[in-house]
């Protein structure tokens, strides 16, 4: 029996899903994607999930995309190009649906990057809600200097973190970033040495865990509206938020947790 192309481990109520196809640095095919999908499924319906890791086994967090399924599309494009645009355009739609499934989870998502994170691999990182990386990684988006225009959410991701200016840059050029160059642009929280990144992500899963659940969720929520929103609906939104959180007993073990000098235990009801 094989490994899985998607390995799961749980400490708790934090769970962290590492890509787990090594010999090809975490290259990103239809059947991993299906594999990560499916685990994503699960923990979103989890409500005991408090954070999720996602790593990559081996030397890379992921080399993005699988060659061999790169040069499948290309060599049938080169064959019916009118007819095979419409078919690629709407496989590829499918596969980024796959991977940026990450998005569906209700509870804050950290990203572990160590060695190489390209392309459609580090899309995925950078849906995530924060980012460890290793102070020598490999970090970029690569696709036009493979001829391709940029997928997985990469031209709405990028300058949401970075502004518009660095995201042009880095998409025209196809640039790769150390992780401490990543830090300065906004594209990591933290670089750290790379034996270190994945302990240090799983420390700041554990901290977030140990917060209200709930509460938790909502900020999650509420930062992913920010942007499209004005201030009062925003207002409007935390208002209703906290309205909620006042009727839980999360709210009152944490008040009683700050009364008694001690740390608080949120059950998330």
């Amino acid at each position: 029996m094989s490994d899985p192309l998607v390995f799961v481990d749980r400490d708790d109520d934090v769970v962290t899903l590492r890509f787990n196809n090594p010999d090809s640095l975490n290259a990103m095919t239809q059947a991993m994607g299906e594999a990560f999908a499916a685990e994503v499924a699960v923990l979103a319906r989890d409500s005991s999930v408090r954070a999720v890791v996602l790593a990559g086994a081996g030397r890379a967090f992921s080399a993005g995309g699988d060659l061999d399924m790169i040069t499948a599309r290309a060599d049938r494009g080169r064959e019916e190009p009118v007819r095979a645009q419409r078919e690629i355009r709407d496989g590829m739609r499918s596969f980024y649906k796959l991977f940026l499934s990450v998005r569906d989870l209700p509870c804050p998502t950290l990203a572990a990057v160590h060695g190489h994170a390209i392309g459609a691999g580090f899309c995925v990182a950078l849906a995530c809600d924060i980012r460890f990386a290793g102070l020598d990684a490999k970090l970029g988006l690569n696709f036009t200097r493979l001829g391709l225009h940029p997928g997985m959410g990469a031209t709405w991701t990028l300058p949401r973190l970075v502004g518009p200016a660095v995201a042009a840059e880095l998409l025209y050029t196809s640039r790769l970033v150390t992780g401490e160059e990543a830090v300065g642009l906004g594209l990591a929280n933290r670089a750290l040495p790379s034996d270190q990144v994945l302990d240090a992500t799983r420390e700041c899963a554990r901290q977030i865990a140990a917060n209200a659940p709930h509460a938790n969720r909502g900020v999650k929520q509420a930062l992913g509206r920010s942007l499209e929103a004005t201030l009062e609906d925003q207002l409007s939104f935390e208002a209703t938020e906290q309205a909620t959180c006042f009727t839980t007993e999360d709210v009152h073990e944490g008040i009683a947790a700050v009364k008694e000098k001690r740390a608080p235990k949120f059950t998330g009801r």
